[in-house]
Order: structure tokens, then C-alpha cells, then sequence
């Protein structure tokens, strides 16, 4: 059952001392709906990325956190309810900030913008409110884990 893109957001700021900006939020919590998306078939948050030009966007949290510009975002979720523990989406949040959270800004944008993949195939240059329909994201997380099996096996 997909949860609150606010509720994710508060997950992973706890988990990360709020150090993340709007950017870096952006793109850990996509890299993880996609991840949640291939392994349980079902969204990790409410609502659907947008391409925009720094990349997949909920616009949501976008314009709920636009006040920080590039600082972290800080807790502006106190009153947002807390993930429950038996749910796979305060994991899936967790492995993604100890993983993503030390990653550059410039490396988690090369990883969302490849060519080929969800954000590129719909990302028109300076258009805002273009979906990303997450039957894209699940594709490109399956060429992701195709390759990576065949560079394993190299």
C-alpha cells in the first residue's frame, strides 16, 4: 500500500539528521519507489514523478519543501504520521538513506537521467507536469537489474 510522499520524506530526514535538500530528497525517494516498485509490483508513495529539468519530481514534495532552495529541508513534517514498522516502506527508506544520502548531487542526477530510461523518455526541456507513469519506472528498473546481472556475470 503506498504511503504519504510527506510521510516518506519525514522517514528519510530522521534518518539522515535532515541534511538532504529538495534535490537529493527527490531523487532517493524515486530511486527507492522504483526499487519498491520491481521487488513488490506496488508504488512506495502516493502520486506520480513528473519530469522535470533536475529530473524526476514529485511535485508535491517539491512545492511543499521549495522554501529550503538548495539547503536541507528541514522537519517541516511534524504533524505528518510516522511510517509503521511492519510496512515494507520504512525499510525500503532506510536502506535508500544509508546508501544515497553520501551520494553527490551530480551522481544521483547522472543515475535518474539516462538515456532510455522512465525520466528521459518523457522529459521535454522545460516542461513542467509531464508524468512518469510508473509502468515506466518498473521497466527501467528491470533493464537496471538486467544489467547488472549481466555485468555480474562478465
Amino acid at each position: 500500500m503506498p504511503v504519504s510522499i510527506f510521510s516518506a520524506a519525514k522517514r528519510l530526514g530522521e534518518q539522515t539528521g535532515w541534511s538532504l535538500s529538495n534535490l537529493k530528497m527527490q531523487k532517493i525517494i524515486y530511486i527507492s519507489h522504483m526499487h519498491h516498485l520491481g521487488i513488490h509490483e506496488s508504488p512506495l508513495v502516493h502520486g506520480l514523478f513528473e519530469a522535470w529539468d533536475y529530473g524526476p519530481v514529485h511535485p508535491v514534495l517539491y512545492h511543499c519543501a521549495k522554501i529550503f532552495g538548495a539547503d536541507p529541508i528541514q522537519n517541516i513534517f511534524r504533524s505528518v504520521q510516522d511510517l509503521e514498522d511492519e510496512g515494507t516502506e520504512k525499510t525500503f527508506l532506510d536502506a535508500a538513506a544509508e546508501q544515497l544520502a553520501c551520494i553527490s548531487n551530480a551522481q544521483l542526477i547522472a543515475t535518474t537521467h539516462r538515456e532510455d530510461r522512465a525520466w528521459a523518455n518523457c522529459y521535454i526541456p522545460g516542461v513542467k507536469g509531464i508524468e512518469i507513469p510508473n509502468e515506466d519506472i518498473l521497466i527501467e528498473y528491470r533493464k537496471r537489474m538486467s544489467e547488472n546481472n549481466a555485468e555480474r556475470h562478465k
